[in-house]
């Protein structure tokens, strides 16, 4: 799993090079720098195209240029190559602890499932609160998992706890909760 974190990377950059090539083909288009009549402008478009009609749609929807939908593409994917080399390289050291606590016996197995199930619903909880930042709530299809994941625990106490003015204070005494319960369970292991 470890050998494969370069190829891994390797790829994230390979299509994210790729998007920017789109982006850059569509901009030369879109801007007139290339004419879109030429031979070069139909086989730009040809190319960009594809990718960025869905992309142009949605920036319209929203009121933005159609103009910088190729940039738009560029930047999805930086953040969805981000995400996907984090989500691996953790994913991979999760799997080496596992293969290094199997041998250690059950308390080690249970000490590691604990920690696991903590950082989970502490990532969980992350997200939560930076998709209500964003304007996405727990009916967005994105953010359900989080939702699920952590109302048994932010709901009673934002039930139990008033709010303090536009801040809901409920995610980081959930946190607080889960960091205590963490760390009995380990004494306790």
């Amino acid at each position: 799993m470890l050998a494969l974190q370069p190829v891994v990377r390797l790829v994230v950059f390979a299509v994210f090079a790729l998007a920017l090539l789109v982006a850059l083909a569509q901009w030369l288009v879109r801007t007139r720098r290339v004419s879109p009549i030429s031979l070069l402008g139909r086989a730009l478009r040809a190319l960009s195209d594809p990718v960025t009609r869905p992309i142009e749609r949605r920036v319209v929807a929203a009121g933005g240029n159609p103009v910088h939908s190729g940039w738009w593409l560029v930047i999805g994917v930086a953040v969805a190559g981000v995400v996907v080399v984090s989500l691996f390289e953790w994913l991979s050291g999760v799997v080496y602890e596992l293969s290094l606590v199997a041998g250690a016996g059950p308390r080690a197995l249970a000490a590691f499932g604990v920690t696991l199930v903590y950082h989970i619903l502490v990532i969980a909880l992350a997200v939560r609160i930076i998709g209500t930042w964003v304007g996405m709530f727990q009916y967005s299809r994105w953010m359900r998992p989080a939702y699920l994941l952590t109302d048994w625990l932010v709901e009673p106490i934002r039930r139990a706890m008033p709010q303090m003015g536009m801040f809901d204070w409920s995610p980081v005494v959930a946190w607080l909760v889960l960091w205590v319960l963490e760390q009995l369970l380990l004494r306790v292991i």
